[in-house]
């Protein structure tokens, strides 16, 4: 019966579907990828740094290679292989903790590389089944909220079983993590193989999606590089900026707060984000002309970037406390991350009709973005190594905004412009044609 539910794709039954099925799946690829660094591997050193510095390298390596050769596969994937591909990857990767475990210290860093070497597909085999929909803003929720709230989360359950087993050894954590989590696994494999495909009032709206030739993405860069490159560019830093303070929040917090601090507030500070985030990114939805869909996502955006920049000055003047700091630099910078993501690159394809899909423009992106990531690491621990995590992420905040926001302006002129928009009071593209099924029927 569900099956046929399924087949209304304004009804609320599917979205919901899909909201679970994509949350679901990804919330348990970081069961198998996150757990790790909450550990701290304390007194544990290798080639001059510290343990949990090479742990955390040696695996955003793993998955920056995942990206770049995710620019090849994901935007070639044909639709019959995703289930089997992303079931392979999940698998490969508990495999790879079991490793972890069973290898002895100092050489286990290298089943952590292994282990980020699949999950960075992960992301855009669940989102093929999302993209191209009229309503691929609010679907992208689910994914959207498994980013900001697993991390910590699953923290908090790592410090929860950790505290309940004191004597397993860090090194055993995230494989027991993975373990649990591989039924729920399973099940949201299975919910995601049974979404049906965009149907034609979708391809309207939003243009198909298809599997894309070296010609499609050599054409896609010679028009449009200008403009591209300023949305990497941004999406590298952010990139940089979320993974450092989801890699060292509870020594960023031991920091701020001292070692007092209520394990829990990892998962409230994230869910609180999550709450916001979801409302402000699922209302693109909202705005069927693409054009202004555009702007919207922009100047959510720049407002996301302007708290990431204003929360760290407010904090560093001691004008708010380490909680309200934190909350406000995750909000922000999920609101500036996520719409690139899941709206960013949908609005793009369908305003210049693209023969392109989001994976190949989000997985070029995060390829640099994961290699901003482990070179700052290894800045601070080679030319920073005396400043505190803190201090770090308080001067990549700044940097971020500033810089950030310069990007998102040329981009924005730019995109404008090859719209042939001069001005925005200019009038924009036609309005999408109307269409009689476009309300979610309940």
């Amino acid at each position: 019966m569900f099956t046929k539910r399924l087949q209304s794709p304004s009804g609320l039954f599917f979205i919901v579907w899909c909201l679970l099925a994509s949350f679901g799946t990804y919330f348990c690829m970081y069961a198998f990828r996150k757990p790790f660094n909450t550990g701290l591997y304390e007194g544990l050193s290798l080639f001059g740094l510290g343990y949990k510095t090479v742990l955390i390298i040696a695996q955003v390596l793993g998955y920056m290679v995942s990206k770049f050769a995710g620019i090849k596969i994901i935007s070639e994937l044909q639709p019959h292989k995703r289930i089997r591909l992303v079931a392979g990857l999940i698998l490969f990767a508990e495999l790879a903790l079991l490793g972890f475990a069973l290898v002895p210290y100092p050489y286990n860093f290298v089943f952590l590389f292994l282990n980020g070497l699949p999950l960075g597909m992960v992301w855009g085999v669940i989102f093929s089944f999302l993209e191209g929909r009229r309503f691929t803003e609010i679907l992208g929720m689910g994914l959207s909220i498994s980013i900001i709230a697993a991390s910590g989360i699953l923290k908090t359950i790592y410090l929860e079983i950790h505290s309940l087993l004191p004597a397993l050894s860090e090194f055993w954590m995230p494989f027991l993590i993975g373990l649990i989590f591989l039924p729920l696994t399973c099940l949201f494999i299975w919910m995601l193989s049974v979404i049906p495909a965009p149907g034609e009032t979708d391809r309207l709206l939003r243009a198909e999606r298809a599997p894309m030739g070296p010609g499609d993405k050599s054409d896609i860069i010679r028009n449009f590089w200008p403009g591209l490159l300023c949305v990497l560019l941004i999406y590298c830093l952010l990139t940089t900026l979320r993974d450092f303070r989801d890699n060292f929040s509870v020594e960023i917090w031991n920091e701020i707060s001292g070692t007092h601090w209520s394990k829990a507030i990892l998962a409230q500070t994230e869910l609180i984000s999550t709450v916001i985030v979801v409302v402000c990114v699922s209302s693109l939805s909202l705005i069927r002309n693409n054009i202004r869909g555009l702007w919207a996502t922009i100047g959510l955006i720049a407002i996301g970037l302007i708290m990431t920049g204003a929360s760290t000055m407010l904090f560093h003047r001691n004008a708010i406390g380490p909680f309200t700091w934190m909350l406000s630099l995750g909000t922000g910078l999920f609101l500036a991350y996520i719409p690139i993501q899941v709206a960013v690159f949908e609005r793009l394809i369908a305003l210049f009709k693209m023969k392109a899909n989001a994976g190949f423009f989000v997985y070029g992106c995060d390829a640099v973005g994961y290699l901003g990531s482990v070179g700052l690491l290894l800045y601070r621990e080679f030319f920073m190594k005396d400043l505190r995590w803190s201090r770090v992420l308080m001067q990549f905040s700044y940097l971020l905004c500033f810089v950030c926001l310069a990007l998102l302006v040329t981009a924005f002129v730019y995109f404008n412009r090859k719209h042939g928009v001069r001005k925005l009071w200019d009038k924009p593209e036609p309005a999408a044609p109307k269409l009689h099924n476009i309300t979610i029927h309940l």
